[in-house]
């Protein structure tokens, strides 16, 4: 090297500066990568993605092969500052050398570039990706028999370099995902999301109109009721049973109704098995996302919730599980948010049957969700007895009070939430 110009050894060391820069720019930027969206533009066929894709196959090879760039540059670049620093500076120039080389590189070949990489990992990956892709073609020898020394001695430490770690997302690390997209998922689309997330941890029982509040004709009423219960429903699809609720025998369709109610003088509760139709029943206990799939191979829009023993429980239907993840879209505003109305005093009168989900849900509250499902149930659960109207218990950070308690059970609570501590007592 002593013949070679001074300025051409300045100008190798600028060189193997930037080859240096490039390999630790293009080593960070692969590895800071957003899979995912690495494998949306891959399929967008996106070309820097594609190659970029090829690479990250092998991520042993690619790292292999950054870091021999990487060290060749690095040690060529200290051969050249010596040689420089010799011929400057004489005796003293190797040390000098080494300190400045030292200096220049780890701040313009490390610090910046894999700064700028890790905030810019597309920027930097993908352009790298056609200069590395043709690289590892003509130094593959050299990047084999590197990777294979080194994973022969990965694999006596029990590390195996082919089990790359590639797990899909859980139902958490996803939820999280979409809560920290910000500003690109409108926080309804977010609220959406993350509730068909929700859906396998919700069974129909939660969701289901209980049976108590079931309305369903028996067509051994007399013609009169049947045509009032018909004049004043609200709904559209209603159970038909024989005497008792768990006998039920079809659904009837309000839209049939004017196939049999020609004359109404002649109409007769006989009629109505004309027009309806074979009813649909649900296992108690079938998670939201199982059964909307059964709804939707089943061309069904409403079940009837049984248990174990084929009693019947409730009710539930398709638009129901859709309330789940778009919210409430009732249009039924006599029957909307009855069961839970603030006071001027800032507590709330909930009815005993409203569900816990459903109030924690609507106040925010953090209610306890594991034990019963309804206001009555827990409070039962936390008293062990039947309450009159008047009795106060505390349940965390909430104190009830019944003011409504009949047939065995809470009809109506007052509800004020606290601040402080959590505790829980009972009066």
């Amino acid at each position: 090297m002593n013949e070679i110009p001074l300025s051409v050894l300045v100008g190798l060391l600028g060189l193997m500066l930037i080859l240096s820069a490039f390999f630790s720019g293009s080593e960070t930027g692969m590895m800071a990568l957003n899979r995912y969206r690495l494998r949306h533009l891959v399929k967008a066929k996106h070309r820097g993605a594609l190659k970029t894709e090829q690479l990250l196959k092998h991520p042993d090879r690619l790292i292999g092969l950054v870091l021999l760039g990487n060290n060749l540059a690095n040690f060529l670049a200290a051969s050249i500052a010596t040689v420089i620093g010799i011929r400057l500076l004489g005796d003293i120039g190797p040390a000098v050398a080494t300190v400045i080389t030292v200096v220049i590189f780890l701040i313009f070949s490390e610090v910046m570039p894999k700064t700028v990489a890790a905030l810019h990992p597309e920027r930097i990956a993908f352009p790298a990706s056609y200069i590395l892709a043709p690289l590892m073609k003509i130094l593959y020898p050299g990047v084999w028999i590197i990777n294979r020394v080194a994973n022969g001695l990965l694999w006596l430490g029990g590390v195996h370099a082919s089990e790359q770690m590639d797990a899909p997302l859980t139902r958490e690390e996803l939820r999280t995902v979409v809560r920290e997209a910000g500003t690109l998922i409108p926080q309804r689309h977010q609220r959406m999301l993350i509730s068909i997330l929700e859906l396998e941890n919700v069974a129909v029982d939660d969701i289901m109109v209980p049976r108590n509040e079931m309305v369903a004709i028996n067509i051994e009423d007399s013609a009169s009721e049947i045509l009032d219960l018909l004049y004043h429903c609200q709904h559209t699809r209603i159970p038909v049973f024989h005497g008792d609720i768990n006998n039920v025998i079809g659904m009837l369709h309000i839209r049939q109704i004017p196939r049999i109610l020609n004359d109404v003088d002649q109409f007769s509760p006989e009629d109505l098995k004309k027009i309806i139709t074979e009813p649909y029943f649900v296992p108690a206990g079938t998670q939201l996302h199982t059964q909307l799939k059964n709804f939707q191979q089943q061309k069904k829009r409403i079940g009837l919730v049984v248990d174990e023993y084929g009693v019947i429980q409730g009710l539930v239907t398709f638009d129901d599980i859709l309330e789940e993840i778009v919210g409430e879209f009732t249009t039924d505003m006599q029957a909307f948010n009855l069961d839970i109305r603030r006071q001027e005093d800032g507590s709330y009168l909930v009815d005993g049957t409203a569900t816990i989900r459903e109030i924690n849900r609507q106040l925010k509250w953090k209610l306890p969700a594991t034990g019963p499902r309804t206001l009555n149930g827990l409070i039962l659960e936390q008293l062990e007895h039947i309450p009159e109207a008047g009795t106060s218990l505390r349940i965390d950070n909430y104190t009830i009070e019944i003011t409504q308690a009949a047939d065995n059970a809470v009809k109506l609570a007052r509800i004020t939430a606290h601040s402080h501590e959590s505790s829980r007592q009972a009066d």
